[in-house]
Order: C-alpha cells, then structure tokens, then sequence
C-alpha cells in the first residue's frame, strides 16, 4: 500500500474547497502554543501521540502559526533545544533544485517529520456541527482529533477543512507534518523550503442553514454605468447592499448604477449574505476584465500593470505574516506607484486578498504548482505530463479558484509558475473557464501558448520587448502555424523582469517607456518585492542575514534569495526610488514655459492632485507656488504655463513641478509626492581650463615637485599634498567590487569572471614620465594585470587655478581587450577614473548632482538634482553581500569636509562639467573580499572615487546583458577635474 505522503492524490477526508469570506459563525482560534517533537522518519514519534492520555510535557513549546525550522527545537541528535539555523535541520534554500531524490511520487526514507500535539477547550455550548480548517501547513499533514482519523492534505499554500467531531470540554488535536512528501515535487518555487503549519488553524462552528459557500458575480457595464449583481449560495439566502437599495433573494440579478472597482478607486459596496445559518460579510466590486482585439481591459480601458512579483516573507517568522505586516507591504507598493501584485507562487494568505480588495491593488494569483526541478531530468515524469497527477494538479488549481473567486481585485488566474508543458495544463484551463469564465488565464512556459489567454515571458532584452509590443517578434521553436497565429493574437505580459538582486536592477525607466508604446504590453512584474534573508547569529553572536550559502548544504541556490526592492528587514533599496519613478501614474515634463502633464492612469482623472512647483538655487530654496492645472482625464494630456520669476542665481537654478495627494487616503496623507520633473532653468559657467605653455619642460629635480598648491613625488608623479592636506594619489582605477548582476546568470553575462581571470582587481601601476613645465606638471604612466597584455595607456596633466589645481587625464585602452588570445574573453571596464586616498577625518560629503541616494548610469532618473548633504558614513547602501555602491552620477561639484582637515572641494570642468563619486572607509577590493557587511572595517583613510564613467548595474544575475550604451567604451577618452583644498 502506497504511503499517504507519496500518493499523488491531493488528500483524503476533506470537505470541498469553498470561498473564504468573513461571518457571523462562531470560531475558535487554535492559534498559540502547541507541543512539538521532531523525528527523522516519516514515522513521526509512533501511534501513540494522536491519544488522549499521551504525555507531551517533555515535548518543545511550539508557536503556531510557525514554520518550525525558525523556530528553537529539540534537533534529531538531542541536546537542549535550539536554533538549527545554517544545518540541514534548518531552513534550506536550493533555488530550482529539488532538496529530495528526483524520483516521484517517493521522497527519502529521512524524512524529518514534526508531531504537533494540542489540547483545547471546548465551550458547552457549542453546536453540533463543526469544521476545522488548515489554512496553510507544509508540506503534508495527517490530522487527529480525540485519537480519531480525520485526514490528510497535500497543497501548501492552500486551505484545507476537515470535518471535525469535537466535544464539549477538554479536546485534543494531534497534527503529523511531515516535510518533504509527493507535494514537495509540486512546489519547486525559488524560496526557503520551510515546513510547518504555518498560517492560522480555526474551528468553525456550522449551524443549521449555515452558507458552506457562495459566488459573487459582480460585472460592469463601462457604456451604461450600470452593475449587474448576482450571488449565488449553497443554501437559501438573502442579499443585502443597503447603499444600492438591493434586498434580493440568493441567485437573483439585480441591475444598478453603480461606481466600477479599480486599483485607482477600489469602490467597493459593504453588505451581507443572510440564511437561517448564517450571516456572510460581503464585499462588492463591480468591474468586468476582458481582452479585446488582443488588448488587456478592465472596465472598457486598457491596463499597464505597474506591477512586482511578491513572496509571503518576514525575515523572523518566514512565509508567517501578521496583518500589519500585510499592510504594510501594501501600503509602501501604493506609495511607491506599484498597482498590481503577481502572488509568486502560490495564494496568499486570505486577508492579503481582502487588503488588496480595499487598498486597491490588482492582482494576477498564481496556483500554488511550480516542477522547475524536473530540468535537472530532462523533464522526464514532469507531472503536467503524467496523467497519475493530474487530480493533485486539478486540486490545486480548485482550492485556489473557490477560496478567492469573489475577489475583485483578482483579475487573471495563473496555473503555475516554470512547469514546462504537458496536457493536465488543457485540463486546468477547461475547469478554470468553465467555473469561473469571469477572469482570463495565464500560464507562461509552454511556448504554443494553447491553455493561456496571455503571451509571456520573463526577462527579455529591451530590444526584444519592443519586437514583441510591435507583434514582430520571433517565433518559439516548436509551434505550429496556427498556434503561432494565435499567439501572436494575445496580449503581452511580462511576468517577470528587472531582476533586483543586490545592486539594481538598471533600465526601469527603459523597460516602463516599451511597455507604455504598446497597446498589447499590459505591464510587468517586476522581480521581486523583498528580500527572502532570514535574519540569524553568527557563533560569536553576531547578527547578520542568512542567504543559501549560509547553509551547511547542498544542493544550494546560493544568494539567489536576496532579490528584493526592500532588505529582509523592509527598509527600501535605492532601486525602490528609481521603481516609483518609472511607475508614475502622472507624468509631469518640465519645459522652457511650460509644463506638460500626461495622465497615464486607468481610470481617474487628476481632480485628486495638487500640483506645486519650487525654485532652488544651487539646492537653496528661492521660490515657491502652486500650478493650477485643469483636471486631466485617464490617458489625456495638458499643458499648463509656469510662472518662474526672473532672478539672477549663483548657481545652478533648478525648478521642480510636483503633484501631490490633495486628501487622505488609507495609503498616504495628504501631500505625499505622486510624479515629479526637473529642469536645469540656468546654471554658472563651467571652469574653463587654464592656458598651457609647453615652454620651460624639463624633469624634476629632488624628492618632490610642486605646481602651485600641490606637491608631488617625483619618482610616481602622484600628488602628496593639495594646500595644507595631506592626501595619496589619484591613481587610475579600473575595478569595482563586482555586483550581482556583474556575476551574471552561472556562466552567461558573467563579466565578474572575466574582470578577475583577467586581473582587474590586480591592476599594477608604472611611471613612465614626470615631466615639470613652467605651468603644468605632466606625469605619464601604464596601468596593467600581471600576464595580460592588454592595459591602459594614460597621462595626467596638472595646471595650477588660482589656489586649486585642474587635473585633465588622457587614457587609451591598449592591447587586446576583445577577443583575447587566451581563451577568447571579452574586458569591459567596470569604471574609468580616478581613486584619492584621503585622512579618515573626512566625515561629511555635500555635493550638487543627483540624490541623496546612489545613482548609476542605467538608473538615475528616480534621484533628484539638487544640493545634498549626507554622512560619509552614510554614503554606503548596506546591501547583505557587500558589493559595489554608493555611486552618485551627474556631479557638478563636490565637498569634503571634517575636523582638523581642510575642505576637499572637487568641480567638473568647461568639457567635463560632471563626473561620478563614491566615498567610503574601505576599498574597492575590501568590498570584493568581504562576505558579509560586518565583514568590513575602516581602514583608517576615506578612499574617494572620482570616475569619467563608472559601468551601469543592469539586472543580469537573471535577465540580458548589459545594454552596450551603458557600458564604458573601449576608447581613448579625456575628462577633467578641478581640486582645491582650504
């Protein structure tokens, strides 16, 4: 007889899936503290727990809901309980590898398994009839009640009830999870493997005439304004939406007028459900989804999902969230233009959903179903391809569909997530259209497309995003010609894109504007909300973020956990800024006299925006007013004229055009910035560079060589001391500690590899010329690897300005950087500048440019220009992996000061009126050498970065290369900087 937890059956015992919705029946909340024991086998701790008379007292203390691999227990070997963070008894994290023999439907003999005993109390009285309900427990539970059998279920990420026989008094509930099962092979998804029960436990008390459950239909007429009302319920019943005046017995229809429901405005109409059982809360959306002319609508207009793909995770209690935690999320997406939530992969916990419904969100729930492992066998046994499973899969896709069926905000089903192909998929989409025609599907992987109303890919290159928003993209391989013609038919949508581990991603702004020149692109889903780090100690108490590499294990998925717009802990990355400004729902352009504004939003006009501008010179402000914009309808445009005041400025004069909430609203206080521009109205002339004679050359006598406030060595030509600072350098820098996405994807676009196989992290210097001139200083050098032949061939120039000196530099890559004789490589310079090394009393950077936060190449427009003024402490982003950062581009000018030092002050040059910097207490090749951030130490000097150029960040860890455009060109190239200290 086949094992319970290697069936492909779904479960045993359990009540059919229905919708969740809040009510009037009595319920019991088991959540709280259960007794926990761990055993190695799927045999759990013997028969004997599920008993009444069972002694549990030496058994762990036990949170429910948790998942108890974060949690302190007794580990198999013994001992006192603890943490097993960092061992295999802990969490895993193997990316897209099973942790389990790839071998289905049977899992290993080692099977750690939990016993959960609880005993409760039962009031007298309580009814007869009663259900108890899982609402997420990983990854197979058999469940007990008073020593009797009641089930099992398979499905995470997915409700289960039970009927349930309990007693008035003393009551006991005996659960065996066990963590790897038949399930484990259908919920392959890229996260922790976390086993538990880990969402809400609830006995529900069922009366008489109570509703097992119901189905809202609640469409919109976009021509009429009119709502078509029908609930259909399982018993006879009455509906109530006392502000439509509607009072209508269950399965009626009823036609009113009524406000659409939106992510914009997500009206919904309160009301109840009512039988002689039971009162069922309802909450109403009306709006009707439907894809036209191969164009995604809601509600009669087309939809750009502003959208990011969005684990369950807290960096203390894994995929177990409060609703405050919900909340919160939801609320910082709102605030950073985010409208639409993909749920990778797998439902939500229920009150996200009803969150969702009131925030206004929309959201494309995924089924709790991903086989990505299967590549490691070709995909032999995939389960969509074995009819053995497809009862486990149709299950699946059930519980997901009944449990959120009346969700307004949920406006696509997807099937599964990197499944490949098999024909349970037809099977699925037939029952998903038949229960509920209401909702399009989407199911990406199969490239014939047959069983998704969508194309999808994730991860294409802006070039081939904008072959694919023309519908002139490449066929799939495989497909037939009328499946081809099809699928060229269907709107586009781009599950997931901009890969945001560590520092990135680059191109937002890149991909937002292709989607928005393209009816069939209905948005994306950027990847992904949060960092999945689980917060842990070293042994010397240290506290730090775990990643997969922190795990004594294999196989691991390395640091492919930490992928988020925010850290573990929900503190925003830099590219949350950039995301919010590529997500503008309002697009304001700032020009000479006027001010354009496009109202990209779905549904609302700017009624509800209040629009200002300020005028700053050199950062200070000088004035200030509001526009008086006329409303712009959804998709218009208007344009209104700006009254700046003329004004003579002393430095760069920068006006701002804001629109901001006018009122309250549940996400954000009036006020809160929704879009902005900028534009440059005038600034200073650029420094010119100072006359040079060539006359009265000659090389330096002695250990030193001055040029007005400067001294040099004379052997290397480096400046020593600038006035009365004592400094080293600057030396040519062509490294960055390489950042995850310079790591590429294994061995694609893996520029990390070459930088160090090449030696770009061991560059050696050579002074060639010191060259002294009546008025200039002329050092001349090579800088190179150690075995390579390719180098950089540069000269620095030094003229004295007054109290400063103007650095004008020359290089000229040398020698083969394509195509290497060794091994064929291609070099891309990582950065192109200069590296100072100044005293540690440097403290504080103020600086003209973009800001305040870090800035690259390919992503930069969600950074302000302005004057800012930050601690050199806090110039550094604290990303889990040290790695490059802390960039700022567009720099016009830059000050350095601290105690007992002089003010280093750093300006671009007529030619070259801006350069990047970064400031930090370590070096480049400390931060490469670093695993962890308390890794990294002061070394007792500021190391200032002054770059021609540094590389753009990309999101190749998982995506395409780098565009070209945002590389460093391999070119002769010349910049210039003006120094002065004091």
């Amino acid at each position: 007889m086949t094992a319970y937890w290697e069936s492909t059956a779904p479960g045993a015992g359990r009540r059919p899936a229905r919708a969740d919705a809040p009510s009037d029946a009595r319920v019991l909340s088991l959540n709280g503290t259960w007794r926990f024991r761990l055993a190695p086998t799927a045999a759990g701790t013997g028969a004997g727990f599920v008993t009444d008379g069972f002694d549990d007292s030496g058994w762990d203390e036990m949170r429910v809901p948790s998942h108890w691999v974060l949690e302190e227990f007794t580990p198999l070997a013994g001992g006192p309980r603890r943490s097993m963070k960092g061992t295999a008894e802990g969490p895993l994290y193997t990316n897209t590898a099973y942790p389990i023999p790839l071998d289905p439907p049977h899992v290993s003999t080692e099977n750690p398994t939990g016993d959960y005993r609880l005993e409760f109390e039962l009031p007298d009285d309580w009814g007869d009839s009663t259900v108890l309900r899982f609402q997420g427990v990983d990854s197979c539970a058999k469940v007990w009640l008073n020593g009797t059998e009641l089930g099992w279920s398979t499905g995470s990420r997915l409700p289960f009830e039970l009927d349930a026989p309990v007693r008035p008094g003393r009551n006991v509930l005996a659960v065996r999870v066990h963590r790897w099962s038949s399930g484990t092979y259908l919920e392959d998804q890229d996260m922790w493997w976390l086993p538990g029960i880990f969402r809400d436990v609830e006995l529900i008390e069922r009366p008489p005439g109570a509703i097992d459950d119901h189905h809202v239909h609640a469409d919109y007429d976009h021509e009429s304004g009119t709502g078509a009302l029908r609930v259909d319920a399982t018993t006879e019943a009455v509906v109530e939406i006392p502000e439509l005046g509607i009072r209508m017995a269950a399965g009626e229809t009823a036609r009113v007028p009524v406000e659409p429901w939106s992510a914009e405005v997500p009206r919904l109409y309160r009301g109840t459900l009512r039988s002689a059982g039971e009162r069922v809360e309802l909450a109403i959306g009306f709006r009707h989804v439907e894809i036209v002319d191969g164009v995604f609508t809601v509600n009669g207009r087309p939809v750009t999902f502003r959208g990011v793909n969005r684990h369950e995770h807290h960096p203390d209690t894994g995929r177990t969230l409060d609703r405050e935690t919900m909340v919160q999320d939801i609320v910082a997406m709102k605030r950073a233009n985010v409208d639409a939530v993909r749920t990778s992969h797998y439902p939500p916990h229920p009150e996200f959903l009803r969150l969702c419904d009131e925030y206004g969100l929309w959201v494309l729930e995924e089924c709790d179903l991903e086989t990505h492992g299967f590549i490691y066998a070709g995909w032999e046994k995939n389960p969509p391809a074995d009819p053995a499973w497809r009862d486990a899969l149709l299950d699946r896709v059930r519980r997901m569909v009944e449990r959120d069926k009346n969700h307004p905000s949920v406006v696509i089903w997807s099937l599964a997530n990197e499944s490949w192909t098999g024909e349970t998929f037809s099977v699925l989409r037939q029952w998903v259209a038949d229960r509920d025609p209401s909702r399009p599907v989407l199911y990406e992987r199969d490239p014939s497309y047959r069983d998704s109303d969508f194309y999808s890919l994730m991860y294409p290159s802006l070039e081939d995003l904008d072959r694919i928003g023309r519908r002139a993209e490449d066929t799939p391989d495989g497909v037939t010609a009328a499946e081809d013609e099809r699928r060229r038919s269907l709107p586009f949508l781009l599950v997931e894109y901009a890969h945001a581990m560590g520092n990135g991603p680059g191109s937002l702004q890149d991909y937002r504007r292709i989607m928005l020149e393209h009816d069939r692109i209905c948005g994306g889903f950027v990847w992904e909300w949060i960092d999945l780090g689980i917060n842990a100690v070293t042994a010397d108490g240290t506290a730090h973020v775990m990643h997969g590499e922190d795990i004594d294990y294999e196989p691991c998925g390395g640091r492919f956990n930490l992928d988020g717009l925010l850290f573990s802990d929900r503190t925003p990355t830099p590219a949350l800024a950039e995301l919010a400004k590529a997500y503008e729902p309002v697009r304001v352009t700032v020009g000479s006299d006027h001010v354009l504004v496009d109202n990209l939003r779905h549904t609302t006009d700017t009624a509800d925006l209040r629009f200002t501008w300020a005028l700053a010179d050199d950062g200070e402000p000088v004035a200030d007013g509001t526009l008086d914009v006329p409303a712009v309808g959804a998709g218009g445009q208007g344009r209104v004229a700006v009254p700046v005041p003329t004004r003579q400025a002393r430095g760069t004069l920068v006006l701002t055009v804001e629109a901001r909430t006018a009122t309250d609203a549940a996400w954000a206080q009036a006020g809160h910035v929704v879009a902005w521009g900028q534009r440059i109205v005038s600034e200073p002339p650029v420094r010119s560079l100072p006359r040079r004679s060539d006359a009265g050359s000659r090389a330096p006598g002695g250990d030193d060589v001055t040029l007005g406030p400067g001294t040099f060595d004379a052997a290397t030509g480096r400046l020593v001391r600038l006035g009365d600072l004592a400094l080293d350098g600057p030396v040519l820098d062509v490294h960055r500690a390489p950042t995850e996405n310079d790591h590429g994807q294994g061995d694609l676009n893996d520029l990390a590899s070459v930088w160090s196989a090449t030696g770009l992290d061991r560059m050696l210097h050579r002074t060639d010329l010191v060259d002294r001139g009546d008025d200039h200083l002329r050092v001349a050098g090579r800088t190179a690897p150690t075995t390579h032949a390719h180098g950089v061939d540069w000269t620095m120039l030094w003229q004295a300005d007054g109290d400063a000196l103007v650095l004008t530099v020359d290089v000229e890559p040398t020698g083969p950087w394509a195509d290497t004789p060794h091994r064929h490589r291609d070099i891309w310079l990582p950065r192109l500048g200069l590296r100072l090394s100044l005293p540690a009393a440097y403290a504080r950077a103020r600086w003209f440019g973009r800001g305040p936060g870090e800035t690259y190449v390919d992503s930069f427009e969600g950074s302000r220009l302005g004057t800012f003024d930050r601690a050199v402490d806090d110039l550094q982003t604290p990303y889990p992996v040290p790695q490059e950062n802390g960039n700022h581009v567009q720099t016009r000018w830059l000050e350095l000061t601290g105690q007992d030092v002089p003010p280093l002050r750093v300006d671009g040059v007529d030619g070259h009126p801006t350069f990047d910097f970064t400031a930090r207490r370590w070096t480049s090749h400390d931060l490469q050498r670093a695993r962890k951030p308390h890794d990294l130490r002061d070394s007792g000097r500021v190391w200032l970065n002054l770059d021609h150029r540094q590389q753009g960040i990309g999101s190749a860890s998982v995506g395409p290369a780098l565009p070209e455009r945002y590389r460093v060109p391999r070119e002769r190239t010349t910049w210039s900087v003006r120094l002065q200290a004091g």
